[in-house]
């Protein structure tokens, strides 16, 4: 579960303004963090009296922070983008071998769900709102450079772009709403290594097609 610091970190990366106070942000946090889960377990049109009951606070404290369905989508959004950019960031820093940074980055990105905000950047959410690009932006500028690192490093085949380690990544831990199948999520983090095992050089096979770049992603090719 994101904590109070980290919730406060986010935000001020967003706006640059001081911190809430910790009581109101320990609700806020609490919501989003509930809205994450449910988004996951049943499609981000779950009921927001339930993302409230599960929150543990009461109806006028969700919709005070969030008036619609479009305000907590979009601040969930924002939350995951940002934690997973930390947790790359976090990788670079921690990891001096550059393969081992992008590997612990490809695992906490699982941790963070981040194939669940697929279904959000749909229908009517508005995924070209400023705040969005720029953590988006932010997050980009972030694997980037762990791509960089372990392609310069020889450690990475020289045939992929950054799009793929993301296309995967988000093929790979997307969640199934009301999927029955109790319990695949085990399974998440022992695919995603074999797909680090074919990142690695030296390449053992011929990819078809061209690598995915960043902007064939922005342009959804």
């Amino acid at each position: 579960m994101e904590t109070v610091d980290e919730a406060a970190t986010c935000a001020t990366h967003r706006t640059g303004t001081t911190r809430p106070r910790a009581d109101a942000l320990r609700n806020r946090e609490r919501i989003v963090t509930a809205a994450r889960e449910m988004f996951v377990e049943f499609g981000p049109d779950v009921p927001l009296d339930e993302v409230a009951r599960r929150a543990g606070v009461g109806n006028a404290t969700l919709y005070r922070n969030f008036p619609d369905r479009a305000a907590l989508t979009h601040e969930v959004v924002l939350a995951v983008t940002c934690r997973t950019t930390d947790r790359a960031e976090e990788a670079a820093t921690a990891e001096p071998d550059p393969f081992a940074a992008l590997s612990r980055f490809v695992h906490a990105a699982a941790d963070e769900r981040i194939g669940a905000l697929c279904p959000m950047l749909s229908g009517g959410f508005d995924k070209d709102h400023p705040e969005l690009l720029a953590e988006r932006r932010r997050l980009e500028e972030a694997v980037e450079g762990l791509v960089e690192r372990a392609m310069s490093a020889g450690r990475l085949r020289t045939d992929i772009a950054v799009g793929d380690v993301l296309v995967a990544l988000s093929q790979l831990t997307r969640p199934l709403p009301g999927i029955a199948c109790p319990g695949i999520d085990r399974f998440t983090h022992r695919h995603l290594q074999l797909f680090l095992d074919g990142l690695r050089a030296p390449a053992r096979s011929e990819l078809p097609g061209s690598a995915a770049t960043l902007e064939d992603l922005r342009r959804g090719r």
